[in-house]
């Protein structure tokens, strides 16, 4: 491949930038004034509930869609201008599978390798096919695949020609957890060539896991666009401790019960289970249980996760974090006037 294919040359051009991307039908909007940028070599997590407005903002970023108003830049160039050359830098993997059912598995990635002029495709074809453990089915019809296998075969056609910006949806639906280590590896290795990748999915664990940054969308709006950390920061507030004593104090739950900032979710004896809303509050914890008699063995601290974030997604709540409002308010505001 040049470097015009893999994305070496203008590295620091945002392969994915939109501009007040909007999305109406029948008066009803869908994407209202997305702004969302994706950055070379990282791995971009789209997370939103059904009906949020991922699919159709993805339809847009790929040209099967056209905006209502707003503009999607792929690579510094608008998307309306895009020819072929600027495409071929783009790998997708949808939804659905869509394969060529006639095909086997090696046929279907050869057709594509002969599509985007892939060097030495064969052992390229090949090479997806043992990677993802598929080289075993390489002559069988990929109408007789599993869905976990369909979608290796898939993401195996969305790598092949080594492009600089990958468009993925659900790419670990359906797979065992050995399947979504492979992807998460290929995944990995790809972000480490300086790809771009973009990824729409459901199992929020996953994307916590592998994802740089991650967007969240809304009702159609683009609430926030931050590091795993930062939005999981402002989507839920304290951690969780769990508490072991060398033996169980009578009353003990009561006076924790007590403290500024405690709230107990589970007592269990020996092991007391307490969430706080903020980190200090681990000392006045353990100088209660002193007070008390009590002898602290072990204190595990766990911090929320990203699917618990994303579960406060409703809007008195998010309202409450002061993600909504704003410009936001300004722009359904302008919208409905």
């Amino acid at each position: 491949m040049s470097d015009s294919m893999t994305g070496v040359e203008g590295a620091n051009v945002a392969p994915v930038r939109t501009h007040d991307l909007t999305k109406e039908y029948d008066g009803r909007v869908t994407v209202n004034r997305v702004n969302l940028t994706v950055r070379p070599g990282e791995i971009y997590g789209f997370l939103g509930p059904n009906g949020a407005g991922k699919t159709t903002t993805i339809r847009m970023l790929l040209g099967l869609l056209r905006p209502t108003a707003g503009r999607v830049e792929l690579f510094g160039q608008d998307l309306d201008q895009a020819g072929p050359e600027l495409r071929e830098r783009i790998g997708v993997m949808g939804e659905h599978a869509y394969l060529y059912d006639d095909m086997t598995a090696l046929e279907y990635l050869d057709f594509f390798a002969r599509f985007y002029r892939v060097p030495e495709r064969a052992s390229r074809c090949r090479e997806l096919l043992e990677r993802l453990d598929l080289g075993p089915f390489a002559d069988l019809r990929a109408r007789d695949f599993s869905q976990g296998m369909q979608r290796k075969l898939s993401l195996a056609r969305a790598v092949l020609h080594d492009p600089a910006l990958l468009i993925l949806d659900e790419p670990v639906s359906g797979l065992d957890p050995y399947g979504i280590v492979q992807v998460r590896e290929l995944l990995d290795e790809r972000r480490a060539a300086g790809c771009a990748v973009f990824v729409s999915s459901h199992i929020l664990s996953e994307v916590e896991r592998t994802a740089d940054r991650v967007g969240v969308i809304h009702r159609g709006r683009l609430l926030l666009e931050d590091s795993v950390d930062r939005v999981v920061g402002k989507l839920t507030t304290g951690l969780e401790v769990a508490l072991e004593l060398e033996t169980a104090v009578p009353g003990l739950t009561l006076d924790l019960g007590q403290l500024p900032g405690v709230r107990i979710t589970r007592d269990e004896g020996r092991v007391i289970v307490l969430h706080l809303d903020a980190e200090p509050t681990r000392s006045t914890v353990s100088q209660c249980v002193t007070r008390a008699g009590g002898v602290v063995v072990g204190m595990t601290v766990r911090r929320a996760t990203l699917e618990e974030a994303f579960i406060q997604l409703t809007e008195g709540k998010l309202e409450q974090a002061g993600l909504v409002g704003g410009q936001d308010a300004k722009a359904r505001a302008s919208h409905e006037q």
